[in-house]
Parts: C-alpha cells; sequence; structure tokens
C-alpha cells in the first residue's frame, strides 16, 4: 500500500479528533471551540478529496 494514502487516512483521523475534541471537553469555549471544528471539517475534506483523486490517478493509470 502506499505511504502517502496512509498518512492521508491519518491526516483525516486527526481533523476527526478535533470536531471530536470539543465536544467531548468543555475547555474549548465559544469562538475557539467554533474554529477547532472549523479546521478539522477543513481537514477532513481536503484530505478526504486527496485520496479520491490519488484513487482516480491510480485507476486511470492502470487502463
Amino acid at each position: 500500500m502506499n505511504h502517502l494514502v496512509l498518512l492521508y487516512l491519518a491526516a483525516i483521523a486527526a481533523g476527526f479528533s478535533l470536531i471530536g475534541m470539543t465536544t467531548v471537553t468543555s475547555l474549548f469555549t465559544g469562538p475557539v471551540a467554533t474554529l477547532i471544528i472549523w479546521i478539522g471539517a477543513i481537514t477532513v475534506i481536503v484530505f478526504s478529496l486527496a485520496i479520491i483523486f490519488h484513487g482516480l490517478r491510480t485507476l486511470f493509470n492502470k487502463l
């Protein structure tokens, strides 16, 4: 398996943990919690799209 894909999966997991961290702990409140949720959501979206792009590129190179 490509190591770059595993790195992307780790980044997606980190994004989900940022989102979940704000709901579990009361340390982050108000605008800080909103900012952390947005950063986590953007991280998940960007690296999910990167994995999809990498998979499509690999698929079309094999044709």
